[in-house]
């Protein structure tokens, strides 16, 4: 029986689509490293270019040991085809012939099957054998044309997952002691717009799960938080940390890069959400044609204003087929990554403040172990590193007070 390894790069999306194709693997043996394997299934991120190089540097070297490599994942509809042609790998698939994959491994000619951008996953994932919590894939694709964004192309336009197969899944990992859940798909917020749910009413109804602890979203858009999601604010299960997507703070380059947020709305929206505890994550990119220092020196004053604690930042990456791509007012590298840094130290600043501020009862599900420490995260999704004799790992603590360090929340447990 041969042996095949997963290799995931990428978003919590791709974590879950390794897991659909993990599930629907009977006819082979699903090892953890692609030494032991003979297939290596490589789930792909083409986000940015440095993402599509990450994957294609990972082909080469398996191509070296000898591998049969199989191209999966959203570089599948940008990338999988010049890959295939020029003999790469042995075979692709698109994001619809996941639950396929047992019947593709098993082909003995190469194989190219992109397959469609209207599917939703039909598995229903029980188990995250390898992960303290559960991922649950809400929906698919974008209905956004972001300047810059090439996955509505990838992924496909927005649909809604049905919500009694959602709630079904929740039963059945809490059922197998899972407490945390994590939402995520290619654009969270516009869950429902199709079926006529939403997200605050999937919330609501997930909470009612015995069992779930703890529900933890993906990225929502601010145009996306209204009234109904505002009201779930106080509730207990509800990590109390958001991550919304800003991209950026000039309301000129959010213009350009047509996005749908507003600046004054979005400040407003993170400091009423601030307001009740919450730590703020968001979405950033600088180096985007058209920043051009008056710009930024604009935007930076404006994200100073912004109570941040958190943030995935990025320079601008070329992406072909996308608006930006056309735009000529390119911004030298070497200032983007300037900016960058700029925007990563004040928000290491926000967030060691944040955390000093909240430092009691902090209620920890340990993840992993790592050299002297188990780490896991808080309700603020903040990093803790806990010192103890016990097994501590998939389990909840509760931390009273974590001595606050610029790398981290460090904290000891003696029984």
């Amino acid at each position: 029986m041969n042996r095949v390894y997963l290799k995931t790069f990428g978003c919590r999306t791709n974590i879950y689509d390794s897991q659909i194709m993990a599930q629907n693997l009977k006819d082979f043996i699903l090892v953890e490293s692609e030494e032991e394997a003979d297939i290596v299934v490589v789930n792909s991120c083409t986000v940015t270019n440095s993402a599509d190089s990450s994957a294609r540097s990972y082909i080469s070297g398996l191509q070296k040991k000898g591998k049969r490599v199989i191209f999966a994942g959203c570089g599948a509809m940008s990338k999988g085809e010049s890959l295939f042609q020029e003999e790469k790998v042995f075979g692709v698939f698109g994001h619809s012939e996941k639950r396929n994959i047992n019947t593709l491994l098993k082909r003995e000619n190469p194989f190219f099957e992109p397959g469609d951008l209207k599917s939703l996953d039909e598995t229903i994932v029980e188990d995250f054998s390898s992960r303290a919590k559960a991922f649950i894939k809400i929906q698919e694709g974008c209905d956004f044309n972001c300047s810059y964004c090439i996955i509505p192309s990838v992924r496909g336009r927005a649909r809604s997952q049905d919500e009694t197969k959602i709630l079904e899944q929740v039963a059945k990992l809490a059922g197998n002691g899972y407490g945390e859940f994590v939402l995520t798909g290619t654009n969270i917020g516009s869950y429902g717009k199709d079926t006529g749910s939403s997200i605050a009413r999937l919330l609501q109804r997930m909470s009612m799960i015995r069992g779930v602890r703890r529900i933890r979203l993906g990225s929502l858009e601010p145009v996306q938080i209204d009234d109904a999601f505002m009201e779930l604010l106080d509730e207990p299960w509800l990590e109390k940390h958001l991550h919304i997507a800003l991209q950026h703070t000039s309301e000129e380059m959010l213009v350009k890069m047509r996005r749908r947020n507003a600046l004054r709305r979005d400040l407003e929206l993170f400091e009423k959400i601030a307001a009740k505890g919450f730590a703020l994550g968001t979405d950033y990119i600088v180096g985007h044609p058209g920043e051009s220092e008056a710009i930024w020196e604009e935007a930076l004053a404006n994200f100073r204003r912004f109570p941040v604690t958190h943030l995935h930042a990025f320079t601008y990456s070329r992406r072909e087929g996308t608006h930006a791509a056309t735009l000529k007012a390119s911004v030298n590298g070497k200032v983007a990554k300037a900016r960058l840094k700029i925007l990563e130290e004040i928000v290491a600043e926000n967030n060691l403040r944040f955390r000093k501020v909240h430092n009691r009862v902090l209620d920890v599900l340990v993840e992993e172990r790592k050299g002297a420490f188990q780490i896991g995260y808080d309700q603020y999704y903040n990093r803790v590193h806990i010192s103890s004799p016990l097994d501590l790992e998939k389990e909840w603590v509760q931390i009273d007070s974590a001595e606050v360090r610029e790398e981290g929340n460090f904290a000891t447990l003696a029984q």
